[in-house]
């Protein structure tokens, strides 16, 4: 699956990465403690997070996260915004919940 098939079922905003959206993602996990990420999170995969300070960049960096979904619109900081286009992650910002979105995702097959 790639980010462009994510972002015609799940309602976004495409905050970073527009020329990334070709890019495959392999899986996904739900998680806000950033340790528990690192340990769990999928490689070429996609994250649901309520975090949106710079420190999810270098996570996302680490494992080789292809995308990142805020939920809620929660409002992402500038710094993060700027770091994740430097680093060539992309950041959609959605109005569901995170649970709502992971439903949405296992529902189009992806694994956890």
């Amino acid at each position: 699956m790639r980010i462009n098939d994510i972002i015609n079922v799940i309602p976004n905003t495409l905050v970073t990465g527009k020329e990334l959206l070709q890019k495959e993602v392999r899986g996904g996990y739900c998680g806000d403690l950033l340790s528990r990420v690192m340990a769990k999170g999928p490689k070429d995969g996609l994250w649901i997070t309520v975090q949106t300070h710079v420190n999810i960049i270098a996570v996302a960096v680490l494992l080789e996260i292809s995308c990142i979904i805020i939920p809620e619109d929660i409002p992402i900081e500038p710094n993060t915004i700027e770091k994740a286009d430097e680093e060539g992650i992309v950041i959609l910002s959605s109005p569901l919940s995170a649970f709502e979105i992971a439903g949405r995702l296992h529902g189009m097959g992806m694994d956890g």
